[in-house]
């Protein structure tokens, strides 16, 4: 097997150390010296110097929880090969930090690895913040449960007949529960007038036992909640301003059917606006995990269902390929009916998400913008096919029909 780098280095991080076996490749053999450093800034930077002198230019590392401190600081003076830890397993049974380092470099030298896409420095802190804004957008999802859960062990029915707790009128009446107020009559008068309950309805519903216990429970819940909210427009903030180099980008994904502002912010945290990284929108696709896996054995397929990966991606663009299938006379929407008839809704959705990552992979990549196929691609591309589907169908109904091109 042909070498390509002579001279590289393979990386095993843990917490507290580093093992570092560097690979250089002599007149008749393979030389390999292991050392360990600790994952203090000084030891990584002993560890830079070490490899600089040792002549390697290429060095790997496997995506552990430990790596971005190690990539950082290294990243300046060589080229870097972040790998994915279940694509580089090695022998079972013979697991030992000096032996991942080898393994790492030779497979370096060898061009075995698939380098992971490692996004640059800015799209980093941006990624950074659209997950922290995530985590305490379910955290609020949380404590509004718990609050739920609160209502209901003072047999109080708010969810029933409010679609948000924590909508205006939801948060008046649980703050007028904490203050003392029992009369439910007075509760419900609190509701905007908006409301689709009646007011009878309303005061009925908030007829319960709220005790003194009940009311500290929801005064916590509730001012952990407002904590949160001053923090998620804290990030909304930052985010905006982060993202002032790619508004371009971020206006012209929110043509696109069912991506909103907040669904482009992570589009972009995620994948970044360069797509050269990825040499095809399959390629983007996989990475993605919107792909059906490849299982087969003997001759038989035996699962199709999606890869796993990109947990913070996927799952806002299924979200996107939801608000894009009620998107009336949309190519989205076209596709969505067209596959729900065949495989289920749930499918539909991913094969829909798996269409709207390719059309940001190619507005991203060409520098183009949204222009919808319309609802009758389908029937347009295929004329004849959707005719005689057509007939069938009328056919079924017990009608004899004969189809002839018009004059």
């Amino acid at each position: 097997m042909k070498t390509l780098y002579s001279r590289c280095a393979g990386l095993d991080v843990h917490k507290e150390e580093v093992v570092a076996c560097v690979r250089l490749v002599g007149r008749r053999k393979v030389g390999r010296e292991v050392r360990r450093f600790p994952t203090t800034t000084r030891g990584l930077l002993e560890l830079g110097d070490w490899l600089e002198r040792g002549g390697c230019t290429h060095v790997a590392m496997e995506a552990t929880g430990y790596w971005k401190p190690v990539w950082h600081i290294l990243e300046d003076w060589f080229a870097l090969v972040l790998a994915n830890a279940a694509h580089v397993k090695n022998v079972p049974g013979r697991k030992s930090d000096v032996n991942d380092a080898t393994w790492l470099a030779d497979l370096l030298a060898y061009g075995l690895i698939r380098a992971s896409f490692v996004p640059p420095p800015a799209i980093q802190e941006l990624r950074d913040l659209t997950r922290t804004r995530k985590q305490l957008t379910r955290e609020i999802v949380q404590h509004a449960q718990r609050i739920q859960a609160v209502l209901e062990e003072a047999n109080v029915k708010l969810a029933s007949v409010i679609s948000n707790v924590l909508g205006p009128s939801g948060r008046r009446i649980l703050q007028a529960m904490i203050a003392g107020e029992t009369d439910a009559a007075k509760l419900a008068a609190l509701g905007s007038e908006r409301l689709g309950c009646p007011r009878a309805a309303l005061a009925e519903a908030l007829t319960g036992r709220v005790r003194e216990h009940h009311r500290f429970l929801l005064a916590q819940h509730l001012r952990t909640i407002e904590q949160l909210e001053e923090s998620i427009a804290a990030f909304d903030a930052r985010i905006e301003a982060a993202l002032a180099p790619f508004q371009d980008a971020v206006e012209r994904l929110t043509a696109v059917p069912g991506i909103g502002a907040t669904a482009a912010q992570v589009i972009i945290a995620e994948i970044g606006n360069d797509m050269s990284r990825f040499s095809t929108a399959g390629h983007l696709l996989s990475w993605a995990g919107l792909v059906p896996r490849l299982d087969e054995s003997a001759g038989k397929r035996r699962s199709t269902r999606i890869k796993k990966g990109a947990p913070w991606l996927k799952p806002i663009l299924v979200q996107c390929a939801w608000a894009a299938a009620r998107k009336k006379s949309s190519y989205f929407q076209a596709q969505f009916l067209r596959l729900k008839a065949r495989h289920g809704a749930k499918k539909a959705a991913v094969a829909v998400a798996a269409s709207i990552l390719t059309t940001v992979y190619h507005m991203l990549g060409d520098g183009t913008c949204y222009h919808d196929l319309g609802a009758q691609h389908f029937a347009r591309r295929d004329p004849n096919k959707t005719a005689a589907r057509l007939a069938n169908r009328i056919r079924n109904l017990g009608y004899n029909v004969e189809i002839r091109p018009a004059a």
